[in-house]
Formats: structure tokens, C-alpha cells, sequence
């Protein structure tokens, strides 16, 4: 399922024209083009052949992987951008790993943003993710009903709305500066180019973060499939 999105984005990140990568590869374009839109399955060999092309592993091919290497991540394969001596998740593999994999992937997110100069989007990216773990925070403390309510000054009744608000307001915002838009007095991104990538440019520009980021694009995007109607 993963196959033709993954040919289709290494093609374009090298700049190759789907006819020339056809003849580099031995097929035709029109096979390609099947290939790339998922409309025919291909064989081993056409697999093998496409990940010496790209110079990635099988298994980042058929999406088994999300490092181009092939390589499984581990919780201790991750590094640790807080440097703890004693990490309090210690005794559990599962939250260790999701909390390196947000924890490395801001790195990237936030260095991306510096790179726009624009005050106004690191603002409004913050204001986002700070309401998100904000409502996480006040879920879990709200769920013993011995914890003292008066911790929070709005009430549950409008907290619930006004949180989605604030979230919905700052990504709309997010999407106007991003276009170039000057929102609240602060300007926009003029260049779209600072946001220039590919997987092999945040890999030479991160290499420590962005295995967290692409495994957590991978992980969230499971998610989100997993709620898509089965056909």
C-alpha cells in the first residue's frame, strides 16, 4: 500500500522525470505510471531494482520502515535531547519511545520555523501545542475527582470549546502566514523556500531528530488510516 507513494516521492525529491527514471529502471513509462498510482503490483526483482536506484532499503520501499536505511528504532536508538541521567519512563519501552519521538521531532519543527524568520509563525505554532498538552494535562488531572478543581480558573463547561478554539484559531492562522499573510501585526512567510525539504535534506540537516520525525509521521498517519473506512 505504501509502494507507489514511496517511488512516486523519491523521484520527485531527485528531481527525475518519470520517463527518464523508467529508463534508468528498464520498464516502460507507462508501467511506471501504473506502478506510481498503485494501479498494477509490481514484482521482487522491480523492487530490488528500484531500492539499489534510490540507494534505500526493501523495507522503507513497501513501508515497513520509515527510516531509509531499513533500520527499526528502538527506544534506546533514540537520543535524548533533554539528557537525563534517570529517565522516570525507565520501566516502560512504550512511553519512553513516544515521548522521544514528540520530544526529537520539535526539534525539527522548531528549527524549520526559525528558518522563516517569522516571529508570528513560532507564535502561533507555540500557541497550538502548548493548548494540546495543556488539555492533556487538565484531562488526566480532572480524572481522580479529589484533586482540587480551583487548580483551573475556567470552567469545564467552557474549557472544552474555547480550547478547540484557541487550537483551530492558531493553526488558521498557521495557514495564513504560511501563505504569505501578516496576521495580528506579525508578517508572514514572504519566501515559501526556507520551507524547502526532502527526506534526504532533513536527514543530512538532522540527522540525529529526524528518524523521530519520519517515525512519528509514520505512526500518526496509522492512526489516521486505521479510522478510514475499509473497502
Amino acid at each position: 500500500m505504501e509502494f507507489n507513494r514511496i517511488i512516486k516521492l523519491l523521484r520527485k525529491e531527485r528531481g527525475i522525470t518519470q520517463k527518464q527514471a523508467a529508463e534508468d529502471l528498464g520498464v516502460s513509462q507507462a508501467l511506471l505510471s501504473h506502478y506510481e498510482k498503485g494501479i498494477r503490483e509490481c514484482g521482487l526483482d522491480f523492487v530490488v531494482r528500484v531500492a539499489d536506484y534510490y540507494n534505500v532499503s526493501c523495507d522503507y520501499l513497501l513501508g515497513r520502515s520509515a527510516e531509509r536505511n531499513g533500520m527499526m528504532l528502538s527506544a534506546e536508538d533514540l537520543p535524548n535531547p533533554e539528557k537525563m541521567k534517570d529517565n522516570v519512563y525507565h520501566g516502560s519501552v512504550l512511553p519512553t519511545m513516544n515521548k522521544k519521538l514528540i520530544s526529537n521531532s520539535l526539534n525539527v519543527l522548531y528549527a524549520k520555523i526559525g528558518q522563516c524568520h517569522s516571529k508570528a509563525l513560532t507564535t502561533e505554532v507555540s500557541a497550538y501545542l502548548m493548548m494540546a498538552v495543556a488539555k492533556m494535562f487538565r484531562m488526566l488531572y480532572s480524572a481522580e475527582p479529589h484533586n482540587a478543581s480551583s487548580m483551573f480558573s475556567i470552567e469545564p463547561h467552557r474549557w472544552h470549546g474555547y480550547s478547540d478554539a484557541v487550537m483551530r484559531m492558531a493553526e488558521a492562522n498557521v495557514e495564513a502566514l504560511l501563505d504569505g499573510q501578516d496576521v495580528n501585526g506579525g508578517e508572514g512567510v514572504k519566501d515559501p523556500a526556507c520551507l524547502a525539504m526532502t527526506t534526504e535534506s532533513l536527514t543530512r540537516e538532522f540527522p540525529l531528530y529526524t528518524p523521530s520525525l519520519l517515525n512519528l509521521v509514520k505512526t500518526s498517519e496509522t492512526h489516521v488510516k486505521g479510522l478510514s473506512p475499509q473497502e
